[in-house]
């Protein structure tokens, strides 16, 4: 075993290997030790993503927790890249995301076409899904709970420090009807001592796209950005550097959280006026 930097991948999967041992054994994670002739501080390491598990120690730990050898193989495939600085994975694959957002202490974000997922409603985050993805509506609901689930972060009583900066383009998408929008508007308001807008007329920094960072009390940073096709995870220093420059840049342009408020009652205003305007055919 070896002990390395965690990352969000590794941590992951080691929560991953703790919830195979207690749903197929009755083991704790010191009975387990005992049995594989393990120190129990290796066992505590390894389910916490916090030291690489040898491919002996990987066979050793699942088959203690009786899973088939096609299981461990493809287990050990996946857990080969645990610890690399930059990992992807596909995007409907929320479990490490949600595993992140849960650890951190402080999360920092800025999105550009969409309200940030943890201050979604459940009407806009649906049709966000029904717009964008190509998956059945049975399966787009299961994605909407989870989107729902991983919003309880911000309502515990440690919950992380949380700054999402949304540029203003993101108001200006609309989806659905005018309730719906009102909605998410409404839900931005409430939220702006923990969100700042970015302006429209800072165009530019849009073509940032949508970037992430995690920071935790006892692992390194993490970068996240996505796209429908895929995520990506970084904790490669420059990776983090970057993304402090970025959001230094943000903190420098966006309004303030009074402004932020007065531009999200425009933009309630606005909807408001069109959705009462009976328009120029009713006599």
């Amino acid at each position: 075993m070896t002990a390395m930097t965690s990352t969000a991948y590794s941590r992951d999967l080691g929560d991953e290997l703790r919830r195979l041992r207690e749903k197929y054994t009755t083991m704790t994670g010191r009975a387990l030790a005992t049995q594989l002739g393990w120190d129990p501080s290796k066992v505590s390491n390894v389910e916490n993503g916090k030291a690489r598990a040898s491919e002996i120690d990987l066979v050793q730990f699942l088959t203690a927790c009786g899973q088939s050898l096609d299981f461990i193989e493809t287990f050990r495939r996946r857990y080969a890249n645990a610890f690399d600085p930059y990992y992807a994975q596909v995007a409907d694959n929320l479990r490490t995301l949600a595993m992140t957002e849960s650890l951190a202490t402080k999360i920092t974000s800025f999105e550009v076409l969409k309200a940030p997922g943890l201050l979604q409603t459940r009407e806009y985050a649906r049709q966000l899904l029904l717009d964008t993805s190509f998956h059945e509506p049975a399966d787009i609901e299961k994605f909407v709970d989870l989107r729902i689930e991983r919003q309880t972060i911000l309502r515990r009583p440690f919950r992380p420090e949380c700054l999402f900066y949304v540029h203003e383009l993101a108001l200006q998408l609309i989806l659905g009807d005018a309730q719906l929008m009102e909605d998410q508007y409404l839900r931005l308001l409430f939220n702006t001592h923990i969100m700042r807008i970015v302006p429209d007329r800072y165009r530019a920094v849009a073509l940032q796209g949508k970037t992430t960072l995690f920071e935790f009390d006892k692992a390194d940073p993490t970068t996240y950005s996505e796209s429908d096709l895929v995520q990506v995870f970084a904790q490669d220093k420059a990776a983090v550097a970057r993304a402090r420059q970025l959001f230094s840049h943000l903190d420098a342009i966006a309004l303030d959280e009074e402004q932020s408020k007065s531009m999200l009652t425009e933009y309630i205003s606005a909807l408001r006026k069109d959705s009462d305007d009976p328009g120029p055919d009713v006599a």
